[in-house]
């Protein structure tokens, strides 16, 4: 029988860590709120990591401008490395049938 994945929003676990912070075991916490004790402490090291963005949803964190710019730039490098190595290959490719028919 498959187990449907639960889903907590922004709110709730950020209730589930100010709990933790305010000197409330992670294990109580958890029972609590009926939880695993190892999601509470993520929740808890995610928003030491990256605080007022944290809990973005669907895993996705939210960049701010100049990161999302970062990532931008290196998407595109990758495309344009992409490219490159294609049109290198063609040039390989072509200059060798070049050469089998320059000879005759």
């Amino acid at each position: 029988m498959k187990r449907e994945r639960r889903q907590f929003d922004k709110e709730f676990k950020l209730m589930a860590v100010n709990l933790c912070q305010s000197g409330k075991p992670i294990k109580e916490v958890a029972e609590d709120l009926n939880i695993r004790p190892d999601i509470v402490r993520r929740w808890k090291r995610e928003l030491e990591q990256y605080g007022a963005v944290s809990f973005s949803g669907h895993g996705n964190i939210i960049l701010s401008p100049d990161q999302k710019e970062i990532s931008d730039l290196k998407k595109a490098l990758r495309e344009a490395q992409i490219e490159r190595d294609i049109l290198k290959k063609a040039v390989s490719i072509f200059s060798r049938n070049d050469s089998k028919n320059s000879g005759s």
